[in-house]
């Protein structure tokens, strides 16, 4: 029954992730879902959460946001969990060698920001490392999930082609945890509205870097970052619109000049010499020299 338990809580998280998106609030996750008359948590006090219906092996791994593990992901791009404690046989850890041994898949939460996560499945114990106490966890493809059940646990890793494809997958995922961890930090600091035009729908909502992603100076941090719906996110992309180290919004010169209907005029060009509508928190606001860098590229467009 708890194999049965597990593919119902890997195909709710993907009915939530079509309905919310990949980041989850942590309030959804601990209601859970409903099965055969059983309430299903997927999270809970222990960051190795195990439902009361499970007799031993755990169904996720949690990242706490501001916790006391330092996850992180290893040199060969796989991901480091922090056994519970200390004790190679405290019983969470004991639970995840088991999971090991069997190759059964898991849930991954990681903190994306205060009561949001990223879910991950399904993900796989490959290695027990009693000496440093850490467990390595690897993400794979969802066709796992549904033939687990008639793999020998010894053909699970059993040629480097496996391992390059969990590797490359593990890798993904840790692109995924900085492009989402931007955003949400982002949104947060700007009350997850538009700091152009106010728009509160987050799902209309983009983080844009002022400094693209790759450059010189383009770190995924809060000051390279704007919130900003999509349409003013594509504006300023494309240098319709920029923004002076002074937090004017200027709207390009040939812009200005156009006709070309409501959304035109009320949208981008009513615009012109509007303030930022910045965070609450001045270490927040947008960095003054980032924006300088990219007002001369508006400036050049124009």
């Amino acid at each position: 029954m708890e194999d049965q338990i597990r593919i119902a809580a890997f195909q709710w998280l993907k009915e939530q992730t079509n309905i919310y998106g990949e980041v989850l609030p942590r309030v959804l996750l601990e209601k859970g879902f409903d099965y055969c008359g059983q309430r299903v948590t997927l999270v809970g006090p222990s960051g190795i959460w195990k439902p009361r219906m499970f007799e031993r092996i755990p169904l996720s791994l949690t990242t706490t946001y501001d916790g006391p593990y330092e996850d992180s992901f290893t040199k060969d791009g796989f991901l480091n969990y922090r056994y519970r404690g200390s004790d190679p046989l405290q019983r969470d850890n004991v639970g995840l060698r088991e999971a090991m041994k069997k190759q059964i898949p898991l849930i991954y939460f990681h903190s994306i920001v205060k009561g949001k996560y990223l879910a991950v499945w399904p993900v796989y114990i490959i290695q027990d490392n009693p000496k440093s106490l850490l467990f390595t966890v690897a993400a794979d493809e969802l066709s796992s999930v549904e033939n687990f059940l008639h793999k020998s646990p010894n053909d699970v890793m059993a040629d480097d082609g496996e391992y390059a494809k969990r590797n490359y997958i593990t890798a993904t995922v840790k692109t995924r945890l900085h492009q989402k961890s931007f955003r949400e930090r982002v949104l947060q600091a700007y009350k997850e509205q538009c700091t152009f035009c106010k728009l509160k729908h987050t799902q209309l909502l983009d983080a844009a870097h002022i400094i693209s992603d790759g450059e010189m100076f383009g770190d995924p941090i809060v000051v390279n970052g704007l919130s900003l719906c999509k349409i003013h996110h594509a504006a300023f992309d494309a240098n319709i619109i920029g923004v002076t180290p002074d937090y004017l919004i200027k709207v390009r010169e040939d812009i200005l000049l156009e006709s070309d209907g409501p959304m035109l005029k009320h949208g981008i060009q009513e615009l012109q010499n509007q303030k930022l509508i910045l965070p609450n928190h001045k270490n927040l606001w947008p960095d003054r020299d980032r924006l300088s860098i990219r007002y001369d590229k508006f400036r050049q467009a124009g």
